[in-house]
């Protein structure tokens, strides 16, 4: 039998796929010989991605159950068995509990942001497990997939005016010990990454972007720098293939501890 966590020869399904760590996960494990279905709400980009590294797109809000189902399903058509499911899909949102002019924060984009970020990463991970538990084990020990999440470490040591953020990547950290219990009798392993800064496009291009890039990385440790998304997908795959790795949290933040702003 093909050992598990070999990823050639394996389906995966990647949301937030059509940039930053989610296009550099579709590409890596693309390149390592998984057929990777790229599920995203951009269409344009997630065509380009899909097209590019081999895959299947499939336009997907990680927040509506029909949209990750035909993600998933897609995944499980394939041909070569659905074994690895990355969340990567998520927003950012900046606002205080009690605003300086006073104004309390507003409960709607608390939602908002729980309902991606968090809901969003549980939709994934509840309906891919449910397609992976019904693959054939891949080796003796009974496993079937590997599911990695990610949040960040401000979900960890947020900042002042995260509290939306920090909540919702706390709550994914908070998922991943019960996720792996409760999916170790069919053979899943969970494991969540939890990012520092990374340069992707939410930050922008140009001159005043590169600026303010070279003041948020002051606190990092070594090296001083923003980490680059194919570093962030390199780890996915470690944590892949790594049959052992369970139900662990991993940082990846060059020494980077948040100040509270």
């Amino acid at each position: 039998m093909l050992r598990l966590m070999d990823v050639n020869g394996t389906a995966a399904v990647v949301s937030g796929a059509a940039s930053g760590l989610g296009e550099a996960t579709a590409r890596v494990l693309a390149a390592a010989g998984a057929t990777v279905v790229v599920a995203d709400r951009s269409d344009d980009a997630g065509k380009r991605v899909a097209e590019q590294i081999g895959g299947i797109f499939v336009p997907t809000d990680v927040t509506d159950e029909a949209s990750v189902q035909a993600a998933v399903d897609a995944a499980a058509a394939a041909g070569p068995p659905l074994r690895i499911a990355v969340s990567c899909a998520g927003i950012g949102w900046a606002a205080r509990t009690v605003g300086r002019d006073g104004t309390p924060h507003d409960l709607a984009g608390f939602g908002t942001v729980i309902g991606v970020n968090l809901i969003g990463t549980f939709n994934v991970l509840r309906l891919a497990a449910a397609a992976i538990a019904m693959t054939e084990p891949a080796d003796g020990d009974g496993q079937r997939g590997v599911i990695v999440n990610t949040a960040s470490i401000a979900g960890i040591e947020g900042q002042v005016g995260q509290i939306a953020y920090s909540g919702s990547k706390g709550g994914i950290i908070g998922m991943t010990v019960p996720a792996a219990r409760d999916l170790a009798s069919v053979g899943i392993r969970v494991n969540t990454i939890c990012p520092g800064l990374f340069d992707t496009p939410i930050y922008g291009s140009g001159e005043g972007a590169e600026g303010f890039k070279a003041r948020l990385v002051t606190p990092v440790v070594f090296p001083r720098r923003m980490g680059r998304p194919d570093e962030f997908a390199r780890l996915v795959r470690t944590v892949i293939e790594n049959d052992y790795m369970n139900a662990e949290v991993i940082r990846i933040d060059g020494g980077l501890r948040f100040q509270p702003k």
